[in-house]
């Protein structure tokens, strides 16, 4: 494993741009670690809806950049005291989903500071019950990233002002509020720590190293830069990918199932499904679009979902849930 260092860029829209360029070149032998920190953003999972997931008023009011990734999953907020990493490594055809095989070194380092994390749910670390890292990923062409946060210090404040939760997810984990669940990492340190220093923590025990300098590295040359940089003209720094035009509906279902929430909305005209979109932060490897695209132009029914969806392995672009489920939700 090697890792790289993203010079310390803290635009999202060039991060993001880093972790797809080395996805699509790198990850085929060797597994790389990258450590990426933000400005003040929220980054939005590949099949949210944009709008609907943020405070728009508190987003425009701060200057608060949203960005979409790559990855499904749930909006984050990103800010100068939290830590991304990102694992990119081959898709061994097993790893996918598994959370715990690239979040296991990460607690490990963290339990080394004094820090309880643990595993929770499908894709959080917590200490006592309290989330301070989510987690998601994202595989395409034999290769996989599985990236997440580490708040060490964020702003909790603005995490609760500038994301919208939805209500089914609330009262899905028995929480009352954001401010209840999250908590940053400094809250169980006996001393502070900065940015810089936890960094170098992590790296000394994930490389297994005394010194820091003995961690193996990756550079970047000047050719790579250039590409990213293209990445990221190209895709996020795009509207049309940050958040997209949602087509117009007059069906809205959504159900927070175990492996996460799904919410369709269907434009249904003379009793044909004239357009599809389905939104949530569930962790599938197909593109959702080919979802939305066999529903499109088939009546509004039982049956014709059914027929539609006869050969389409559902779970592949939703997660875990079954392709009866889902019908049932649709209609």
């Amino acid at each position: 494993m090697k890792f790289i260092d993203n010079q310390g860029i803290t635009d999202p829209m060039i991060n993001l741009a880093i972790e797809e360029y080395i996805l699509q070149n790198f990850g085929e032998k060797d597994t790389y670690l990258l450590f990426y920190i933000n400005q003040p953003s929220i980054i939005i999972g590949r099949n949210q809806n944009s709008v609907e997931e943020i405070n728009t008023d508190y987003v425009d009011e701060n200057g608060i950049k949203v960005v979409r990734r790559l990855s499904g999953g749930g909006a984050v907020y990103h800010d100068e005291q939290n830590l991304n990493f990102s694992f990119i490594t081959k898709d061994d055809g097993e790893s996918f989903q598994d959370f715990a095989k690239f979040t296991q070194p990460i607690i490990e380092a963290l339990n080394k500071l004094g820090v309880p994390a643990e595993m929770k749910g499908r894709n959080d670390m917590a200490v006592e019950g309290r989330k301070i890292s989510g987690n998601a990923m994202f595989s395409t062409r034999g290769r996989m990233f599985s990236h997440g946060t580490l708040m060490l210090d964020s702003e909790i404040e603005n995490v609760v002002s500038a994301l919208n939760v939805n209500k089914e997810k609330i009262e899905s984990k028995g929480i009352k509020s954001i401010r209840s669940r999250v908590a940053n990492i400094s809250e169980y340190l006996d001393e502070n720590i900065s940015m810089d220093a936890f960094k170098e923590m992590i790296l000394k025990h994930v490389f297994d190293v005394e010194d820091v300098n003995d961690v193996p590295r990756h550079d970047l040359t000047e050719a790579d830069w250039e590409e990213i940089y293209k990445i990221s003209e190209n895709r996020y720094q795009k509207w049309e990918w940050n958040y997209g035009k949602s087509p117009k509906f007059n069906v809205q279902a959504s159900h927070k199932f175990d492996a996460g929430l799904v919410d369709v909305r269907l434009d249904v005209n003379n009793g044909t499904i004239e357009n599809c979109k389905i939104y949530g932060d569930f962790f599938g490897l197909g593109e959702v679009s080919d979802l939305e695209n066999a529903l499109t132009g088939i009546r509004h029914e039982r049956k014709a979902i059914e027929e539609a969806l006869a050969d389409v392995d559902v779970p592949y672009y939703l997660g875990k849930i079954p392709k009866d489920e889902f019908i049932k939700l649709l209609y």
